[in-house]
C-alpha cells in the first residue's frame, strides 16, 4: 500500500507500528461518552482503551486478513483512521473514525467519497455497519447510503453507484 492523495489537504497513508499511540487515541475517542460515566482513574481508562483497541485490531486482522488500515492525514496532521476491506462484491468500511477535535471539519466525507468512487470504478458497492445511535448515520444517508439490514445494535448501510444522492 502506498499513500493516497484524496485532496490537496487530505491523504491516506498506511498505518505503521509507530502510529500505535495515535491509533489508540483515535479508538479512545469513540468511547469518550461511555467512559465519562465510569468512576475510573485516568490510568484505568487508558488501560481499558488500550486493551479494547488491541482486541479490535486483532479481530479485524483475524476476520478480515486482507483489510487495509490507513491513517487519515489532514493539513499534515494525523486526524483519524480508516479500516477498509475490499471484498469480492463490495468494499466494506470496517471503521472510519475522526478524532473528536477534528470532527465536523470536512475530513471524513472526502475519504468516504474516495472509497465510493474507487468502488464504482470497479462495479462494487460500499457497505458499513453503524451503531444504531451513531451520529455518522446522517453523513452516510446524505451520501446516498441506504439502510439494508438491522440488528438489535447495528444497521448495515450500503451504497451503489447510480443510486440517487
Amino acid at each position: 500500500m502506498s499513500e493516497i492523495i484524496i485532496s490537496p489537504n487530505i491523504k491516506l497513508r498506511p498505518a505503521a507500528p509507530e502510529d500505535e499511540e495515535f491509533l489508540i487515541s483515535v479508538y479512545g475517542s469513540t468511547r469518550e461518552q461511555e467512559l465519562a460515566m465510569v468512576p475510573w482513574t485516568v490510568e484505568q481508562r487508558q488501560a481499558f482503551i488500550k486493551f479494547q483497541y488491541t482486541a479490535q485490531l486483532n479481530y479485524y486482522r483475524s476476520e478480515f486478513p486482507n483489510s487495509e488500515h490507513w491513517v487519515i492525514v489532514a493539513d499534515g496532521q494525523p486526524v483519524g483512521r480508516l479500516f477498509l476491506d475490499r471484498r469480492e462484491a463490495q468494499f466494506r468500511i470496517l471503521d472510519i473514525t475522526i478524532l473528536t477535535a477534528h470532527r465536523g471539519k470536512g475530513f471524513g466525507e472526502p475519504v468516504i467519497r474516495h472509497v465510493m468512487n474507487e468502488a464504482a470504478a470497479v462495479g462494487k458497492t460500499v457497505g458499513i455497519n453503524l451503531d444504531l445511535y451513531s451520529s455518522s448515520q446522517s453523513i452516510f444517508e446524505r451520501l446516498g447510503f441506504k439502510a439494508t439490514e438491522k440488528t438489535d445494535s447495528h444497521t448495515l448501510y450500503v451504497w451503489q453507484a447510480g443510486q440517487e444522492q
